[in-house]
């Protein structure tokens, strides 16, 4: 068929002009766009155009041709659920959305869908074994807590399963073989929500791994490859029905042929984004090119790589030629038709830019309205487009102020067309630049002001759930008990307690001696931190432990004594009240490029207040590099530089001051505020200007590094220092500091994640705002763990280099970079390659940083100095040796460096191919994978990165205290110290209250059952959070979440939640310890003392001799005691001493 092409399509326009083809068509409308963001857009707009409209998402696999890891679950899983509805017809008219590389992949047959379906709902019977079977031929993981798309568990009469294209996954709720119900649960909380009616679950892999399927695989593979390639580890794990990272790339063998994605569509037309063409032919080249690079024999200890013929997989030129013969089609271009060109003309027109070049101009408001004038003259609706509702809001605020008072917010075109005629519309429609069609003229945010770069924000995830269970104490873990020291865990085991099964933790102390602890004390025990070079165990019984817990307690109370007298001091001093300048404020805050993330947004406000109060601000500001800090100092250098005073911007390194002095140039532009810059950078020349001019205060913000601390220095008015990573300051300039803040304004900014707990324990007396949301535009960065495999190195250098970027390589030892350095360039010849590492000299290391910072270098090969630091947008590709050699908290802020701009990062973490991983090195890395999609990075930083985030912010002199008592603990005793300081003379000190732990013996079963939770990091982190509950309503949530997760509550796990109730009443009774048997109960009061003894006898004598206070000051109670009464009557009794024992307080 004839190629038509309709010029004056610009981009957004296209799709009102998709969306008028659409509604006329008799057949469905399959869009081929450019790549993946082109189809976000474009969803979005036909979202906005046609909200009616039935619109369905094909993307492309995320992965490159022939590779070996495999596509992300979730995008599979979209693809399954769009061919599904295509396969049963149920998709007649609409638009369906691809790429270019995902029209070009062939796909399985329609038959994949016959028979292979299965249909639940509420009341129909299903056996739970035979449902496991066919999950597992259809492409579903076996998990222990369902989290990703194409995951199922299976809990006794709870099933829990995500499948293909689903937003939440679904939880079965069993009796006997029937299903009683059927609910959505969430990811995070593993809470049931909303009932579903119905299902059907169809496969959730294009690779099945039935009977059937893996005899045709077997069968194909021998053809092509022969006999001898039966060795191959693929081949193995398909013939044994087990998943292998990339099998995808081998598809076409599971089936006897292979379809496209318009055999699925009858009567379709092709719409052709613009440019859409080039990309093809750029792809397929890239096929090509990665089909012979597959077929080079491989080095030493490789795996080979057997790569199918490309037109098995893929579409050729000529089969696209072919295929778009067959079927009307036209291609949009965003370009006026020319004279005499064949096509029709779309009617549209790219918007004027009002901020040519990114930089905003004074007068674009009064073009905005002088070219608004003109739409209206032509009848067409001025349209003012934002990226979020937030920018929205934003961009609405600042129009109002310069006079665009008709603003009106519509939801979609149909409520714009209804707008009155004069009115202005303000929409949510992410677009990279505005259109004008034939009613109507759309001015996009970024057309305003300047390159905008803000996503709408992805959902937020809340990991720690998650990763409690994930990275909980492990076997060999060192822990720390309260009474007895480090020790070491050494597994989770089931003792007889009074001829009752009980769960306890086997920890092992010096010389070899066990410790049973009853999984209901588990909150005695902490972990003990990440830095555990040199530390030796504790002796059972001995006098040590206790001597280094009673110093570090000393010294902690010392140290929150003195951080509390010294925000006493401050609040006594004066600092000028500062406030933003109306108006230039929004137009300052509207520079910034990206939405504020909520963290970021507190931390603003916070600041803005403190810089109010009349008082000197002392914040700290932490998140890691590229969430947002800085533009929470540039805001605060604002108020104070626009008020008429000066600020100092002080870091660590020239490097650091060259990178902060340019984003406080580029953002005071256009203002009346001059920046200067005080480092080695500078001639002595400049150095002595910038100090005439702060002293006669000319220059009003300087950057500069500990230069600025020297006494030669003096400032003409300045009311703020921001202090960038203070911790790497030596204490000369430290305490010049000092001296600076008595009565200005101090803003510190720190990078090194401060855990929540000690946060939480500073609370009033550090100010501190933290910022642990990544920027809502930042692309998660993919991540690939996989045996070092040149052909996928070599072209993610290629690329990388290829869109004008820069990589990090890593090596976990100094002797590995030669031979890394050796094999990259093997790889990639012409690379050009930097060394840093430890042993440079600070010079040397400043310069080789500036170097590659300024781009004369594709890749800094280096020790994991490059951890933290700079904030280097060009780097978007690391790729770390030896990943298994590194630590989770390390691996998570390397992977940190990369991804920080438009670009999505990529991660390669890899080892020898020869080589096989420990099981923990293998949990680890599988960890990093969970959290490419979890977002659950500063959680997990501050759980592995704790002892030097701790020594940072607390001074180093803490960290040999948390090396004495481990990280949790001492967390623990400093929110303990600062509580009872802060609190009223008289009241019982927490410390105190916390330093016991009452011990019950019921003669009961307590523990989960192997049987009811079978994975035992998620049996041993339930078992650490119920040790933490602290009321009745947790309590009571907690056996809710139990019963909504792993099905009604065993006889054993109601106990436990019960002996945790008992336990919290002992605390309030003063009760140390309780036993019960048959025949009655014995109960040790704390200290061998009763809080309110005129009380206590009373009640004793009113219990008609059932209870008797013996001469050992124990309490003894005769009652028949069957199993069935005994928690009852302990809560009875300890109920009464407890109400005993709070008359005594209350009076």
């Amino acid at each position: 068929m004839s190629r038509l092409t309709v010029y004056g399509a610009p981009e957004g326009w296209d799709a009102a002009l998709l969306v008028r083809q659409a509604l006329d068509a008799k057949g469905p409308i399959l869009h081929v766009a450019r790549d993946d963001q082109r189809l976000a857009r474009m969803a979005e707009a036909l979202a906005f155009f046609a909200p009616e409209l039935p619109v369905l998402r094909f993307g492309a696999w995320d992965c490159l041709p022939y590779d070996r890891v495999s596509p992300n679950p979730a995008i599979v899983s979209e693809r399954i659920a769009a061919l599904a509805q295509l396969s049963g017809g149920g998709f007649q008219r609409g638009v369906v959305l691809t790429t270019v590389n995902g029209l070009i992949q062939r796909v399985p047959p329609r038959g994949m869908f016959q028979g292979t379906s299965l249909n639940l709902k509420p009341g129909a019977t299903v056996e739970p074994e035979k449902l496991a079977i066919f999950l597992e031929a259809h492409g579903y993981a076996r998990a222990s807590t369902v989290m990703e798309p194409g995951e199922f568990a299976m809990r006794g009469g709870i099933i829990d399963l995500f499948p293909a294209g689903e937003p939440d996954p679904i939880r079965l709720d069993l009796f006997g073989d029937t299903i009683e119900s059927m609910r959505r649960f969430d990811t995070d909380s593993q809470r049931s929500g909303d009932a579903v009616k119905g299902l059907t679950l169809h496969p959730v892999s294009e690779v099945p791994l039935d009977p059937e399927s893996v005899a045709r695989f077997r069968t194909s593979w021998r053809e092509l490859f022969g006999q001898a390639a039966t060795e191959d580890p693929l081949y193995l794990s398909i013939s044994e029905r087990r998943r292998h990272a990339g099998m995808e790339h081998w598809v076409p063998l599971f089936y006897d042929a292979m379809e496209t994605l318009v055999d699925y569509m009858p009567g379709v037309s092709i719409a052709l984004d613009h440019q859409a063409e080039e990309v093809l032919a750029s792809r397929l080249e890239l096929i090509t090119d990665h089909y012979q690079a597959r077929r080079v024999p491989p080095r030493d200890g490789e795996t080979p790589y057997r790569p199918i013929p490309a037109e098995r997989l893929y579409l050729n030129a000529k089969d696209w030629s072919g295929m778009l013969a067959q079927l009307p089609n036209f291609t949009f271009s965003t370009f006026g038709r020319p004279d005499g060109a064949q096509g029709v003309d779309g009617g549209g027109r790219p918007a004027p830019i009002f901020a040519p070049g990114g930089d905003v101009q004074p007068d674009v408001y009064d073009r905005l309205r002088a070219q608004a004038a003109t739409w209206a003259g032509e009848k067409k609706r001025l349209v003012i487009a934002a990226w979020t509702d937030g920018s929205r809001e934003r961009l609405g605020g600042l129009l109002r102020e310069h006079g665009f008072d008709q603003l009106t917010v519509a939801a979609n075109a149909d409520a714009v067309r209804k707008l009155p005629p004069n009115a202005i519309a303000l929409v949510t429609l992410g677009m990279e630049r505005g259109f004008v069609g034939d009613r109507m003229a759309v001015v996009g945010e970024q057309d305003l002001l300047g390159r905008r770069l803000a996503r709408p924000p992805r959902k937020r995830k809340r990991a720690d759930q998650f990763i409690a269970e994930a990275t909980d104490i492990a076997e060999g873990d060192l822990v720390v008990h309260e009474d007895h020291g480090i020790g070491r865990y050494d597994g989770l085991v089931t003792i007889r307690v009074n001829e009752a099964p009980h769960d306890c933790l086997r920890l092992i102390y010096d010389g070899d001696h066990k410790l049973f602890l009853p999984v209901e004390n588990i909150e005695v025990l902490s972990r003990f931190g990440t830095e555990t070079a040199g530390v030796t165990l504790d002796k059972l019984g001995g006098a040590s432990w206790q001597n280094r817990k009673a110093k570090a307690k000393t010294r902690i109370r010392d140290m929150a004594a003195g951080l509390i007298r010294i925000a006493a001091e401050r609040r006594l001093h004066e600092a000028p009240s500062l406030a933003p300048p109306e108006g230039m404020w929004d137009e300052f805050c509207a520079k910034f490029p990206f939405v504020e993330t909520e963290d970021q947004s507190r931390a603003i406000a916070d600041v803005l207040e403190d810089m109010a109060s009349g008082r000197p601000m002392d914040r700290l500001i932490c998140g890691d590099v590229g969430f947002g800090k800085t533009e929470v100092a540039l805001r605060a250098a604002f108020v104070a530089a626009m008020s008429g005073s000066q600020v100092a911007v002080v870091v660590p390194t020239t490097l650091l001051a060259r990178q902060h002095f340019r984003s406080f140039s580029a953002r005071f532009a256009g203002l009346p505020i001059n920046v200067a810059q005080l480092s080695r950078m500078v001639t002595a020349k400049e150095a002595s200007q910038v100090k005439a001019g702060l002293a006669d205060g000319t220059v009003n913000i300087v950057v500069g590094t500990h230069a600025l601390l020297a006494k030669s220095i003096s400032f003409a008015d300045i009311s703020l220092v921001i202090v960038d990573e203070e911790q790497h300051f030596g204490v000369a300039h430290k305490e010049r500091l000092k001296s600076l803040k008595a009565d200005v304004h101090v803003l510190t900014l720190t990078a090194t994640p401060i855990p929540r707990t000690l946060q939480l324990a500073l609370t009033g007396v550090r100010e501190m705002s933290i910022i642990a949301t990544p920027p809502v535009d930042r692309l998660a960065v993919r991540t690939f763990i996989m045996p070092f495999d040149g052909l996928v190195i070599r072209e993610a250098i290629q690329r990388e280099r290829f869109r004008g970027g820069q990589i990090f390589c890593v090596c976990p030892r100094l002797e590995d970079m030669e031979r890394v350095g050796k094999r990259l360039l093997e790889l990639v010849p012409d690379l050009r390659i930097v060394e840093a590492h430890g042993r440079l000299s600070p010079t040397d290391l400043e310069r080789v940083m500036t170097e590659f910072g300024d781009g004369k270098y594709d890749v800094l090969l280096s020790t994991n100095i490059v951890e933290s630091g700079l904030d280097m947008p060009a780097v978007n590709t690391l790729i770390i040796h030896r990943a298994d050699m590194f630590g989770l908290g390390q691996l998570y802020q390397l992977r940190g460096r990369v991804g920080r701009g438009k670009q999505r990062g990529y991660a390669y973490l890899t080892w020898p191919p020869s080589f096989r991983l420990s099981a923990a090195a293998e949990k680890r890395l599988d960890v990093m994978q969970t959290l490419d999609t979890l977002g659950a990075g500063f959680t997990l930083a501050s759980h592995d990165l704790d002892i030097r985030g701790a020594g940072n912010l607390l001074g180093d002199e803490q960290s040999g205290h948390i090396r004495e008592v481990g990280i949790e603990l001492y967390q623990q005793m400093l929110e303990d110290a600062v509580a009872d300081l802060r609190a009223e003379r008289g009241k019982k000190s927490r410390a105190a209250e916390r330093d016991w732990t009452p011990t019950i013996g019921l003669g009961l079963p307590v523990l989960i059952p192997e049987n009811y939770v079978k994975d035992l990091p998620v049996r041993l982190g339930l078992y650490r959070r119920i040790g933490a509950l602290s009321s009745v309503e947790e309590t009571e949530a907690m056996g809710a979440e139990l019963v909504d997760r792993f099905g009604p509550l065993p006889e054993e796990v109601d106990n436990l939640l019960q002996v945790m109730t008992l336990k919290r009443i002992c605390r309030e009774a003063g009760v140390e310890k309780l036993d019960a048997g048959p025949k009655g109960m014995v109960l040790g009061f704390r200290g061998n003392a009763f809080g309110n003894v005129a009380g206590l006898i009373p009640w004793i004598g009113s219990r008609g001799g059932a209870i008797k206070l013996r001469p050992d000051h124990k309490l003894v109670v005769v009652a028949d005691m069957d199993i069935s009464k005994r928690i009852r009557l302990a809560k009875d009794i300890l109920g009464n001493l407890a109400r005993i024992a709070g008359q005594e307080k209350a009076a």
